[in-house]
């Protein structure tokens, strides 16, 4: 996540990580990312099922009973385990996770356990009476994905009317004291309605959202050709930067996040190096603890039948099964070659990423959509919209490529 709000408006100072030592436990949940021990955000796909049918969505669910997920039981051994290894969060995530019928018995569970427990959902299911057992149940955030205003998300959803059940949602969140923030998955076929959906957060007094671009995964994989181009994703990115200084400008100080694209962070700094040098000095700093993409490292995903993958967007390598092992045997187990090199990355990544400069920054961004573009889990990644000048191997690339021409 690149925190727009926090890098660009100043809402976040390096002191504020410093002062609980940037250990995961000890941190708010907005400065999770500067953490120094790195543990691991855990996704939990709780189930498959969904009562939508997205056009991008990575589960590829259905609106029908699917088998072998989790049972409690096995769901609450895993809660154990994922809390005295010690990380922070449990992010309950489907398909559409309240279609779960023991999700608030699990969540009650895992805030019992001293885990910090939020939920990522469409947001159709939050009647009043829901939003109000999800607060007394000990839920800290709902995350309720919009993908555009009412005509884009509901041809993007499949299903008329998902838009206004959504707002609805997150209106009785909001009554009952529960955190909000909208989340919204860039393409061509939406990227013309952020302004409309700033002028939503304003309206709807939201506190949060998070801008995710596009991975190709499950039904995203066929989305590649929707993915904005390089030119076009660097004028959404000054656009979603500019639209959130407007709104704190006016007093409103909206949370603006980006997330799945780390290329996001230079060139924030980049933009601040020409604007305000000294805030740019913080940023850098900032950026270097965030580390960028941390799948593999501080972003784990298990499924709903307790599978174990470094991302909820990457499934093609399980790592082990929960049913079998621990979560925490798992994710430490760097005998399993990829788990160790995703650990340690910089050595393996190719192309454009190992040239750059902004490398340690950036992680080298997701290996599921190099994997998915180019068929090679280590080339750069495809969504990187940085020139060449700007991350510094221009000349080293033209070489190279020289090269390539020299020895066809």
């Amino acid at each position: 996540m690149i925190g727009i709000s926090k890098l660009y408006c100043g809402t976040v100072e390096p002191s504020d990580a410093l002062r609980y030592g940037r250990e995961s436990k000890k941190l708010p949940s907005h400065l999770l990312q500067f953490s120094k021990d790195k543990k691991p955000v855990v996704v939990w796909n709780v189930g498959q099922r969904c009562n939508l049918k997205c056009v991008h969505c990575y589960s590829q669910s259905k609106d029908i009973e699917y088998p072998n997920e989790l049972s409690t039981k096995e769901a609450k051994a895993m809660l154990d385990d994922i809390a005295e290894y010690g990380a922070p969060v449990i992010l309950f995530s489907g398909g559409e996770p309240l279609m779960r019928p023991d999700l608030l018995e699990l969540i009650e569970y895992a805030k019992a356990q001293g885990l910090r427990a939020v939920i990522s959902t469409n947001g159709t299911l939050i009647t009043k009476e829901k939003a109000d057992e999800l607060k007394k149940f000990g839920l800290s955030y709902v995350g309720i994905s919009l993908d555009g205003l009412r005509e884009t998300n509901d041809r993007f959803r499949g299903i008329p009317g998902a838009f206004d059940l959504a707002i609805e949602g997150i209106r009785n969140c909001m009554a009952a004291g529960i955190k909000v923030g909208l989340r919204f998955t860039i393409n061509k076929r939406n990227a013309h309605d952020i302004p409309g959906i700033f002028h939503l957060i304003e309206k709807e007094n939201i506190p949060r959202v998070c801008f995710y671009h596009l991975v190709y995964s499950g039904r995203g994989s066929n989305l590649i050709e929707e993915d904005l181009s390089h030119e076009e994703t660097r004028k959404v990115v000054d656009l979603i930067i500019n639209k959130t200084k407007e709104s704190h400008d006016k007093g409103k100080k909206i949370e603006v996040l980006t997330v799945d694209n780390h290329a996001d962070g230079p060139y924030i700094y980049l933009r601040l190096l020409k604007e305000d040098a000294k805030r740019a000095k913080d940023v850098l700093e900032l950026l270097q603890w965030n580390e960028g993409n941390s799948s593999g490292k501080g972003l784990a995903c298990i499924s709903w039948d307790g599978e174990v993958y470094a991302d909820q967007f990457w499934r093609q390598y399980s790592f082990g099964n929960v049913r079998k092992r621990k979560f925490s045997e798992i994710w430490e187990d760097t005998s399993n070659e990829l788990m160790a090199k995703l650990k340690n990355k910089n050595p393996y990544i190719k192309g454009r990423c190992a040239l750059c400069k902004w490398l340690n920054i950036c992680g080298g961004n997701f290996r599921a959509r190099a994997e998915a573009f180019y068929g090679d889990i280590w080339e750069h990644d495809p969504a990187c919209y940085l020139t060449d000048e700007e991350i510094g191997c221009g000349t080293v690339i033209a070489v190279e490529e020289s090269k390539q021409k020299i020895m066809v």
